[in-house]
This record gives C-alpha cells, sequence and structure tokens, in this order.
C-alpha cells in the first residue's frame, strides 16, 4: 500500500503544476483549433471537439506521461482533400463523408495498437519525414496566405495558390475593397506577433502565449467599434468566426454512405498514416523532454488516440494526434503527468461555454495568420541547411520527398521518398545483395558482459530504416542507467536515419547516469563531418574542412584568459554531462559549449553554450554565457531568481519559497528554492545575504557541490564575462568560508 499511497499523494501534490499547465495550454489550443478546422473546411468547432475529446480520452486511458492531444498541423491538407473530394463541390457534405474516414481511421489505429505497430515510425527514413513536413508546411502556407490577407475565395492546387501570391498581395493595393485592406491588417498584424513574440524577453508579456494575444487584440478590436467608435465594425460577418448558438443540438454526425468507395478508402489510409506518424514522431520527441525521463508506452498511447479519434468523429470532431508544440508548452509550465492534458480540455469546455459570443468576433485572418508562421516553420530555410549540412544524399531524398508530396499527395509522396532513400543506399554502397540478401537475417547479438553486467550489442551487415527496429528492440531493453557498447566493425553501412537515433539514445544515457558508446565505425567514411552522416566502408567523397578561424570576440574572450592566467577552447564540446544535474536543463536539450575559460585548477569554467527549448516546431534555439564552478565541501541543493510576478504563481503552483528569517527584504527581493530548507538557511548567512543584495540579479544553483550562474539569455560581452567571473570568484569564496566553518 506504500508504493501506492506515495503515488496519489505525489499526484494531488503536482496537482496545481498541471492545473497551471493545462490552462497555459488551452489558451494556445483555443485558437490553434478553431484555426486548424477552417484550414480544413471544416467547421471551426470541430477542431475543438477534437480538443477537448483528445485531452479527456488519451488523458484517461494513455500511455504517454505529458504529451498534450487535439487537432494536428499534419492532417490539415489531408483533410482538406478529403473534404473538398468526397463532397464533390459540397463541402458539408464533404466534411460529414470526412467524419466517417475518421471514425473508421480510429478504429484503424486502436488495431495497430493492439498489433504492437507502434514502431512504425522507425521504418521511414528522417530525411523523407523532414520533406514530408515541409510539403505540409508549403501547402498550409499556400492556402492561408490568401484568407491571411482577406481573399477567402482564392481556390486552387497548392502549386496554384502559391502562384496567386503576387496577384493577392497585388490586389490588396489596387482593387481591394475597404473591408478586405482591413482584414488584411488584421492578418499581417497577427502575423507581426506571431514572428516577434519570442524576440520580447519580458516574462509578463509571456505568460500569454502568442496566439492568445492575436484572439484578445482582434475580439478587443471589435469591442471598439462597438462601444466607442461611430463608425462600422469593417470586418464583414464572413470573414468572422462561425460557431452555433447551440453547440449540443448542432452537433454533426458521420455519414458513411460511400464507405467502399475508393476516395472515401484513400482517406481512411491517409488519415491513419499520416495520424500516426505525427503522433508517434511527437511521442519521442516529447520524452526527451520530460525531466523524469519515463518512456511512453506508445502501443497504449496508439490505442487511446484511435478511441479518442472515433469518438471525435461521432462526434463531429476531427481527428486526434499528439501535438508536438502544445506538449513543448506543457512541460516547460510544469506539466507532469496525464491529468495536464484532462485540464486543457476542461479549460477549452469552459471558454465554449462561458465566451462563446467572444470567439464569434475572431476575424478569420488572424486565426490564418497563426497558421501561416505554422507553415513556415514546417518549411523554413533553415530545415533545409539543416539537412544539407548532413549530406547532399539527404537533400536530395528532401526535395524528392517534398516536391513529390506537393505534385501527388502525402502517401504518395512519402513512399517515393522511401523508395528514393532505398535506391541511393543501393547507388551509394554499389551494392544491391548487401540490402536484399541481408534484408531477412537476424543482424543483432547482445549479451552481458563481466561482472558488472554490461551490455554488448553487435552489428552486422547493414543499419538502415529498414531494419533499425531490429537494434532500438535491443536497445530498449538496456536499463539506462547501465553501460553500453554497440560495435558497428562487422556493419558495412549504417544510414542517418540510424545516426540520429543513436544520438538520442546517448543523450538519454547521460541524463540517467549510464553511458552509451558506438564503437567500429573507425574504418568507415562519410560524405559530411556531421554526426548524423551515414557512414560506410567504401569510399565516397573527401571529407569537408572545418575553419578554425577566431572571431573579434572570440580573441577578446582570450586576452581576458591571458589576463586571468587561465585557459582558453573555442572549439565546440558536445560532452556536457556535467550540467545534467542541475535543475535548469531538465527540460531543455543541450547541443554543446564552447569558448571555454578554466583557471588553472579547473574548477571555475566559464563558456558560451547553445540549447533549446521545446521541440518541432515550438523549438527555440538558446545561446547564452554561463559560469560553472566547482565548491569542496557539500552544500544544499537550491535555485535563487529575482522575484517577480511569475514567481508568485509559480508558488502557488506548489514551488515553495524559502524565506530566511531577519531578511525581509531579502526574501521579498529573491525567490529561493530548494528541498533541503534547513541546509539553505544555514548556508545563507548575514554575509551571503548582504553580497546577493548589493550585486546585480544573476540566476545562481547549486546540484550539491557544483554551482552555476546565468545572467541573461542571450551571449554576454567581453564587459559583461569580466562582471560574471569577478562576481563568481567572490561568491566561490564566501561559500568555501561557510561551508568550512
Amino acid at each position: 500500500m506504500g508504493p501506492k499511497k506515495n503515488r496519489i499523494k505525489t499526484f494531488i501534490g503536482e496537482l496545481p503544476k498541471n492545473i497551471f499547465s493545462g490552462f497555459v495550454v488551452s489558451l494556445i489550443a483555443l485558437p490553434l483549433g478553431l484555426g486548424l478546422a477552417i484550414a480544413s473546411e471544416a467547421p471551426p468547432i470541430s477542431g475543438i471537439i477534437a480538443a477537448i475529446v483528445g485531452g479527456t480520452v488519451v488523458a484517461i486511458l494513455g500511455g504517454s506521461n505529458v504529451t498534450i492531444t487535439g487537432p494536428g498541423n499534419g492532417l490539415v491538407i489531408v483533410l482538406l482533400s478529403a473534404i473538398t473530394t468526397l463532397g464533390g463541390g459540397d463541402l458539408y457534405q464533404g466534411y460529414l463523408l470526412t467524419l466517417g474516414a475518421i471514425v473508421i481511421s480510429g478504429i484503424l489505429m486502436i488495431l495497430l495498437g493492439f498489433l504492437r505497430l507502434g514502431i512504425l515510425s522507425d521504418f521511414f527514413p528522417a530525411s523523407a519525414i523532414q520533406g514530408m513536413l515541409a510539403a505540409i508546411g508549403i501547402g498550409i502556407f499556400a492556402k492561408q496566405f490568401h484568407v491571411m490577407v482577406g481573399q477567402i475565395d482564392t481556390k486552387g492546387s497548392i502549386i496554384e495558390l502559391l502562384l496567386k501570391i503576387p496577384a493577392a498581395i497585388s490586389n490588396l493595393f489596387v482593387s481591394a475593397p475597404m473591408e478586405v485592406m482591413v482584414a488584411a491588417a488584421v492578418g499581417v498584424g497577427s502575423l507581426l506577433i506571431m514572428v516577434f513574440y519570442s524576440k520580447i524577453r519580458n516574462k509578463y508579456f509571456q505568460l500569454i502565449p502568442a496566439p492568445m494575444w492575436i484572439v484578445i487584440l482582434t475580439v478587443g478590436l471589435s469591442y471598439y467599434y462597438q462601444y466607442f467608435s461611430s463608425d462600422p465594425y469593417p470586418i464583414s460577418q464572413k470573414l468572422l468566426v462561425s460557431l452555433p448558438n447551440d453547440i449540443v443540438s448542432n452537433l454533426a454526425f458521420p455519414d458513411f454512405s460511400k464507405v467502399l468507395d475508393s476516395n472515401f478508402i484513400n482517406a481512411v489510409i491517409a488519415i491513419t498514416l499520416i495520424s500516426s506518424i505525427e503522433s508517434l514522431l511527437s511521442i519521442k520527441a516529447v520524452d526527451k523532454l520530460d525531466p523524469q525521463k519515463r518512456r511512453s508506452n506508445v502501443n497504449k498511447d496508439l490505442k487511446a488516440l484511435g478511441a479518442a479519434t472515433t469518438l471525435s468523429g461521432f462526434l463531429g470532431g476531427l481527428n486526434v494526434v499528439t501535438v508536438i508544440a502544445r506538449s513543448s508548452v506543457n512541460v516547460n509550465n510544469g506539466g507532469s503527468n496525464r491529468s495536464a492534458n484532462f485540464f486543457h480540455a476542461l479549460f477549452l469546455v469552459l471558454f465554449i461555454v462561458l465566451f462563446q459570443e467572444q470567439l464569434k468576433r475572431i476575424p478569420l485572418p488572424a486565426l490564418a495568420a497563426i497558421l501561416v508562421y505554422t507553415g513556415y516553420k514546417l518549411a523554413a530555410p533553415e530545415s533545409v541547411r539543416r539537412v544539407s549540412k548532413i549530406g547532399n544524399e539527404q537533400l536530395l531524398i528532401f526535395f524528392i520527398t517534398l516536391f513529390s508530396t506537393i505534385a501527388t499527395n502525402l502517401i504518395t509522396g512519402i513512399l517515393i521518398g522511401i523508395l528514393t532513400t532505398f535506391l541511393i543506399h543501393i547507388i551509394i554502397n554499389r551494392s544491391l545483395s548487401l540490402f536484399l540478401g541481408n534484408a531477412l537475417k537476424p543482424n543483432v547479438l547482445m549479451f552481458k558482459e563481466g561482472d558488472k553486467g554490461n551490455y554488448y550489442v553487435s552489428v552486422k551487415n547493414f543499419c538502415s530504416f529498414l531494419n533499425f527496429y531490429k537494434l532500438k528492440a535491443k536497445l530498449d531493453a538496456i536499463p539506462e542507467d547501465k553501460e553500453a557498447v554497440v560495435d558497428f566493425s562487422m556493419c558495412d553501412f549504417v544510414d542517418h536515419t540510424v545516426m540520429e537515433s543513436l544520438n538520442a539514445y546517448q543523450q538519454t544515457f547521460m541524463r540517467k547516469g549510464g553511458n552509451f558508446e558506438v564503437i567500429g565505425l573507425d574504418a568507415h567514411e562519410a560524405d559530411s563531418v556531421h554526426p548524423f552522416a551515414i557512414r560506410k566502408i567504401i569510399p565516397f567523397q573527401t571529407i569537408i574542412k572545418v575553419d578554425k578561424n577566431l572571431t573579434k570576440r572570440q580573441r577578446l574572450i582570450s586576452e581576458v584568459a591571458k589576463d586571468f592566467t587561465w585557459s582558453y577552447e573555442p572549439k565546440k564540446e558536445r560532452d556536457v554531462s556535467f550540467l545534467y544535474d542541475f535543475i535548469y536543463f531538465e527540460t531543455k536539450q543541450i547541443k554543446h559549449v564552447y569558448n571555454q575559460l578554466f583557471d588553472q585548477e579547473k574548477e571555475l569554467n566559464l563558456f558560451d553554450i547553445e540549447y533549446s527549448e521545446g521541440e518541432f516546431i515550438a523549438k527555440e534555439v538558446i545561446r547564452s554565457t554561463m559560469l560553472f564552478i566547482k565548491i569542496d565541501g557539500a552544500m544544499p541543493v537550491f535555485t535563487l531568481d529575482k522575484e517577480g510576478f511569475l514567481e508568485v504563481i509559480y508558488q502557488w503552483a506548489g514551488f515553495k519559497d524559502v524565506d530566511i528569517e531577519a531578511h525581509s527584504d531579502f526574501s521579498k527581493r529573491f525567490y529561493l528554492r530548494g528541498e533541503d530548507e534547513e541546509g539553505i538557511r544555514r548556508l545563507f548567512t548575514d554575509e551571503l545575504v548582504l553580497f546577493f543584495e548589493s550585486n546585480p540579479y544573476y540566476h545562481v544553483e547549486s546540484n550539491g557541490d557544483h554551482l552555476i550562474i546565468k545572467n541573461k539569455e542571450r551571449l554576454a560581452s567581453v564587459k559583461e564575462i569580466k562582471m560574471i567571473i569577478d562576481f563568481g570568484l567572490r561568491l566561490k569564496t564566501i561559500i568555501q568560508k561557510q561551508l568550512v566553518c
């Protein structure tokens, strides 16, 4: 009974955090749900129904921990195609028939879960998936751009819609009526909010997500015209969100009359395939963000998503998938279990019940702007640059998948991407027999070696997206706090998808105290220096040279090193395991540190660091400067930040602020937390409190024997580097003296 009671106590204790996180996620889910439904030519309420049903059902039946479910970006193109094709010109009838396809798709997803086919995501090449996602992004962008500028009647294929964009812009300045120009201004203004939102480093402003700011401002604009302006509201009714007055009595029900029609069957297959891929990839990505590093039961989650999709379809909602952007927001706001998903759904119900009139005032161009930005993020030039760094063959796979998806459909596009990848692998290795002759042979051997029970895994012949599931099954069976060695010395070829997956395992093992090492690739060559590049025995082309010239800032930092008689190392260092014990990095992915300054004893290390928050389209890369300090002796684990409104909310959500007696001013100005409250109070003597009160604010964190000090979420200037070094040296002296006493 003890463990069960502890789980219940933990659940109740974490409830405030999950309620708060669910609320924040709902602020994003509301406008996105409306926008995704409208982009699919479905009634706006269908997107909200999917989010409510998904959040409720998956929270109860799911196998993941911190994911959020609802309508997804990837299905917009599929649903739009299904509604327009099945309806034969009647969009509402097409919507009812598509609901039937959604219901059957949900049943198929349940079946996939029972058949334990969660491994399906491992059969898709990474670059082909990137190409497919970019094609989805371009499709969303092409359609929603015209809505964003108030021209909602523009029709055509993706290519036709892209070609019509210059004319749409020209029309605004030549022949567009005033109501269209005002709608376009609202749409462009909303897009600017989406673009520049992340640039505003004000934590109070960012308490409200960018999509909800758009809703608040545009709804506020309509009230301004109603109560404060003599002019009529300049946006016509057809450019506003349409919701039924009585949602319950107006629920739509699926139509199965074309269940044997080839177009209906194609729609079911497409919805099932893309739903499964998007969900499985999102689950894998969100697992990396989970502070507790739990591993989701993907097959159980597939069954829950299928059940939610089936119910959503019967109630008139879109299909339900795991969504990466909203899941990232959930993790970053303290969501720790599936209850956050449930509360996000509950808040959406409250919004629909309490603010139905306000939702009808949202302009369609504003919602389209959110999707235009989403489409751009999916197909951003950065994706092309990232793929090109891995290798030219990956860039070829990416573009072939992208263009074939745009020219045909998602299923055909991804199949062409898979076939292209397979053919390129054959050409690179100059051998068809390597793949056909060994495809069905067992190529992975695993056993424990030595008294310590270390795991040794040997891979032979080839390892690619075609048979990675075999290696993955073995690696998943290894406890992540153990030692694992994966040997590719008997393997002729390792593809990009496998190399990227192996890197994910290395990161997970490091975080959980284990060690994951890949050996046997010394004889293999690659066509780029990227760590995810394909590896093969036969030579391919010359490895790219790396430019080692220092920038002006780096030269100045090296001069600082000389002033302090420290050592300077400008190159990137990817071994960042020394940072994993700090709470600050629990929900962040560290890429590398560089520009490191070491003192002679290597007890102080100042470095630039690159890390990211969130995943997928919600991913934000941050570069900052930090100081790492070794302390001789044991000190309590604590985090110290400047007190603010956000910290007050954290306290309500369960993060307790440790007050220091007789220092009320310090307690008001600083937010101090940690589990060992008595130890923290002993450490924070009058001298240490006075030090913090009389110096600039820094984020200071202890993991027990080391400190990290950070100022801003940007790279520090050389002057700021000298200031943080001075601050750190004096802080180390005071704490060291306290521990000796």
